[in-house]
């Protein structure tokens, strides 16, 4: 099982000199592609979901796929929330199997930006996930052109990016030098110089956002100064269109006959940003560097005890909704024994992101409030157990 702890794959990156891959995607033929690129070229890779797509597929389904995708790769592989916005959307993308989670609130004036970036960072580091901030402002929307979305671009101080780490506890970075997202007429004029005081300040994980249109040698000294992620979508989306459109030129009839070729289009675009950022050939290192991404089974068992079948139903029923919203849990399962005479007549299943969530479950006070008040009054002689578990 391959999936791996994002900020121990970036933290090789970094120390490395290369810079990992995060490709958006919006379809299985993406995320298909994406992780065949990634096999071809052996380089750890990061499958990004981000929320401005989310009207575009539904994220729970689909990042049942990328989890399975994930799952089955000999690549190292991390699942991210890219431009998630609120901290529900960070306790979500987590539910759902991320990995990583970034919170944008780069729109927002500094204090503001400080204030619900570090609200998620305490959240999500309570279930072991790892948080990209954004500081400064990249303008433009993922997959069109920049020109339709016009914003002055507000860049990062070196100044204000040691203030905001310091403040907020992110473990990655993502700075404003001059990029934009969507497509931009020319190439864009990009501060080396501001990148490289922000990093000499920092020393820590460094993106960059709009990276399509960039030139070999942009790329060449982003990495330089300290770039470990670089998020790419346009020009996957614009490979993916010029197939489509060459299929429908040549009378190509019909859905599938149509998207023919898609994913071979969009995969060879990603296999020649891998070889370019330098992380083709470095699976196996990076595996041997990061932990893998584990999860963890909370058992109970237990048997009810002075209040009738139904009312035990009932508490097992909110327990279910109560338990599942607290952060770090993938699902909440209750049954009863198959067998009649069992020991322990009934259990409770929680699934955990990480090991750390053990903590962070128990001292939650839905927990606390739920346990104390509904549970442990009727459950006697239970037996809880923490598994750590092998896939």
């Amino acid at each position: 099982m391959p999936l791996v702890n994002m900020k121990d794959m970036l933290a090789h990156a970094h120390a490395d000199g290369y810079a990992v891959a995060a490709f958006d995607l919006v379809g299985l033929d993406f995320l298909e592609a994406i992780m065949s690129a990634a096999e071809k070229t052996r380089a750890p890779v990061i499958l990004s979901l981000a929320e401005s797509h989310f009207d575009y597929f539904d994220f729970e389904l689909a990042m049942a796929a990328t989890v399975a995708a994930a799952k089955r790769a000999s690549v190292p592989v991390a699942i991210h929330l890219d431009h998630g916005h609120t901290l529900q959307s960070a306790v979500r993308g987590i539910r759902f199997g991320c990995t990583g989670v970034m919170v944008d609130a780069s729109a927002h004036p500094f204090e503001e930006n400080v204030r619900l970036t570090k609200e998620v960072v305490d959240m999500a580091h309570g279930c072991g996930v790892p948080v990209e901030g954004e500081l400064g402002y990249v303008p433009g929307v993922e997959g069109e052109d920049a020109e339709r979305h016009p914003g002055e671009i507000a860049y990062t101080t070196p100044e204000e990016a040691e203030r905001f780490v310091a403040a907020t506890g992110v473990d990655f970075l993502a700075v404003s030098i001059g990029t934009v997202h969507g497509r931009m007429k020319g190439e864009p004029k990009l501060d080396f110089e501001r990148l490289a005081a922000i990093n000499e300040r920092l020393n820590m994980p460094l993106v960059i956002h709009g990276g399509t249109g960039l030139s070999g040698e942009q790329f060449r000294r982003l990495i330089e100064n300290g770039v470990t992620k670089i998020n790419y979508y346009t020009a996957l989306s614009d490979a993916a269109a010029a197939a489509i459109a060459a299929n429908v030129n040549k009378g190509a009839k019909g859905y599938t006959a149509q998207v023919a070729g898609v994913r071979e289009a969009i995969a060879a675009e990603c296999a020649r940003c891998i070889e370019l950022w330098g992380s083709a050939g470095k699976a196996q290192e990076v595996l041997a560097a990061a932990r893998p991404w584990r999860e963890v089974e909370h058992v109970i068992i237990y048997n009810a005890q002075g209040i009738s079948e139904e009312e035990a139903d009932a508490m097992a029923a909110e327990g279910r909704r109560v338990l599942a919203a607290i952060p770090g849990v993938r699902y909440v399962m209750s049954g009863k024994a198959v067998q009649e005479d069992a020991r322990y007549r009934r259990c409770w299943l929680a699934r955990f992101v990480q090991p750390e969530v053990i903590d962070s479950f128990r001292d939650h006070p839905d927990h606390v409030r739920f346990a104390d008040q509904r549970f442990r009054p009727v459950a006697g002689g239970r037996i809880s157990i923490d598994y750590l578990l092998d896939e």
